[in-house]
């Protein structure tokens, strides 16, 4: 997994901040997780050895982008620009990053951006009902050619039916999971299943990436190690690939 982080530092909007892990890191190096700052990577996709090949060549992934940020966050505002030409410019590297702030997509957009760029793909994480009813009405509107839902940390049973019956066909993936840290709220297996019931009916690919450190199974409750969290997902097998119709014969 190659991570692209130009800026660093992000506020808390929502519940899903509570317990965030930038800022749970930056503390133990006594930093303020609030203050954004551009980082020393920020150059990282145009960076040139000496025979002026590209250092970041693509190996199949994403380059997971701004996962200590929010790739909207006003702070980011002057350097986003930068940040789309290094993009586009590197249409061979596919960009994929997460955010909780759909609102400010139009701010500093690239004129050319049409209906979005071939090489990045955007998710936009709602882990509740009343954040997802706030945030996918404006995300999945927007124009983006590659589009992704995240419920992470999932902290409620939530109903996406009405934006999957009217965007099936926009939204490539669903995701769902716990949250991380000794704080960890609980995540409920049922919750899980429930959004994957909801894949599996309009046909949209669904991913458990990972329990959490406090998972929910029917009346049981676990204490689940952070470096299990993602293979105990992947065990639970509910992972869902939808299937293609057949072509019709004339």
């Amino acid at each position: 997994m190659t991570t692209w982080n130009p800026w660093h530092g992000c506020t808390k909007i929502s519940p899903g901040c509570d317990h965030c892990y930038v800022y749970r890191r930056d503390a133990a190096f006594g930093k303020d997780a609030s203050a954004v700052s551009r980082t020393g990577s920020f150059f990282l996709p145009i960076k040139k050895n000496r025979q002026g090949q590209y250092k970041l060549q693509p190996d199949g992934d994403f380059l997971y982008t701004c996962f200590t940020s929010d790739f909207f966050h006003p702070a980011a505002d002057e350097w986003r620009p930068q940040a789309w030409a290094m993009m586009r410019e590197r249409s061979d590297l596919r960009f994929f990053f997460v955010t909780k702030r759909p609102e400010r997509f139009p701010v500093a957009l690239p004129k050319d951006w049409g209906e979005g760029y071939e090489n990045v793909h955007i998710c936009c994480t709602c882990e509740n009902q009343r954040m997802a009813d706030k945030r996918l009405p404006i995300f999945l509107e927007l124009p983006i050619r590659h589009k992704s839902i995240i419920h992470e940390p999932m902290l409620e049973r939530i109903d996406i039916r009405p934006y999957l019956e009217n965007y099936h066909t926009a939204i490539e993936e669903v995701i769902c999971g716990g949250e991380s840290g000794e704080n960890a709220r609980v995540c409920d297996y049922a919750w899980i299943l429930h959004t994957r019931m909801q894949c599996v009916e309009y046909n949209v690919r669904f991913h458990f990436k990972q329990t959490g450190a406090y998972f929910k199974k029917g009346n049981r409750f676990y204490r689940i190690d952070r470096k299990d969290q993602m293979s105990q997902a992947a065990k639970a097998g509910i992972d869902f690939q939808p299937s293609i119709p057949p072509l019709e014969l004339e």
